[in-house]
C-alpha cells in the first residue's frame, strides 16, 4: 500500500502528558489531505491517543488518509459531510473579561496540554484559556494572539475551547472527532476571539462547536467536535 510521508507528533504538542493534542494531530493530518480548495471542511476521528515523536504511516483510504503505527489506525481524515456550524461571535473584550474565569486555573485534567494548559509558558503553548461570557454562561471565550500559524496550530486553537465549554474539569475527555473549516489562517500578532459552546450529550460523549473571529467580527474558522469521557488516570 502506498505510503506518504510520516506524520511525527512532536512532544511540545502533547494534551495529556503522554499523548498528542487531539486537535494539533487532527489538523496535521488535515493538512495532507487533498480537498478541492485550502481550508474545505475535514473530519478527523481519532482512533487511539495520538503517540509522541513516533512516526506514524499516512496511507490512502477508500475516503481519504489514515495514520497508523504498528498496524493500528491512529486517526483517519476525510472530506466532511457538511460544513460546521458557526457559534455566534463575541467581542475582543467580552472574551477578555471571559477568560478570567477559565475554570481551568483551579482544576485541570492535562495542565500540561498544548493549547488550553496554565503550566505552559508563553511561547511554549497557546494558552487559550476559554471562560464563561459573563452575559451568556453557557458558551465560553478567550483570546488568542498567535505567536507562530500553521493549519495544524489554527486546529489546535479550535480543540479545547469546545471541551472547556462543557464540564471537562469535573468529567474529564478527550477529543474523538473533530470537523473544521478555514476561511483564512489566522496571522502572527494579529488579535483574535474564540468562542465555544455545547450542541449535546449522549452517553460518554460530548458535542460542541467553536469558532474564531479577527478583530472587526469576521469568521476565520469554525469547528465542531465529539468529545469522549475517559479516566484521566489511563492518560497519565
Amino acid at each position: 500500500m502506498t505510503s506518504l510521508e510520516p506524520l511525527t507528533v512532536p512532544e511540545r504538542f502533547h494534551g495529556p502528558i503522554r499523548s498528542g493534542n487531539g486537535g494539533w494531530t487532527a489538523g496535521a493530518l488535515a493538512e495532507r489531505l487533498a480537498t478541492p480548495h485550502p481550508g474545505d471542511a475535514v473530519t478527523v476521528a481519532l482512533r487511539l491517543p495520538p503517540p509522541l515523536e513516533t512516526p506514524l504511516a499516512v496511507r490512502p483510504t477508500d475516503t481519504g488518509l489514515a495514520a497508523v503505527v504498528d498496524g493500528r489506525t491512529v486517526a483517519e481524515a476525510r472530506p466532511a459531510d457538511a460544513d460546521p456550524t458557526p457559534v455566534p461571535p463575541v467581542s475582543i473584550a467580552a472574551a477578555t473579561d471571559a477568560e478570567t474565569r477559565y475554570r481551568g486555573f483551579e482544576r485541570h485534567p492535562f495542565p500540561s496540554c498544548f493549547t488550553c494548559g496554565p503550566e505552559r509558558r508563553p511561547g511554549t503553548g497557546l494558552r487559550i484559556f476559554a471562560g464563561p461570557l459573563a452575559d451568556d454562561p453557557t458558551r465560553v471565550a478567550a483570546t488568542w494572539t498567535p505567536y507562530d500559524v500553521s493549519v495544524p496550530i489554527t486546529w489546535a486553537a479550535l480543540d479545547c475551547p469546545g471541551g472547556w465549554s462543557s464540564d471537562i474539569e469535573e468529567r474529564p475527555m478527550v477529543l474523538g472527532t473533530m470537523t473544521l473549516r478555514y476561511d483564512h489562517l489566522p496571522v502572527t500578532g494579529e488579535h483574535y476571539a474564540i468562542v465555544g459552546e455545547v450542541r449535546g450529550r449522549e452517553g460518554r460523549k460530548t458535542f460542541t462547536a467553536s469558532s474564531l473571529y479577527d478583530y472587526d467580527g469576521g469568521l476565520r474558522a469554525t469547528a465542531e467536535h465529539v468529545w469522549i469521557a475517559i479516566n484521566p488516570e489511563d492518560f497519565a
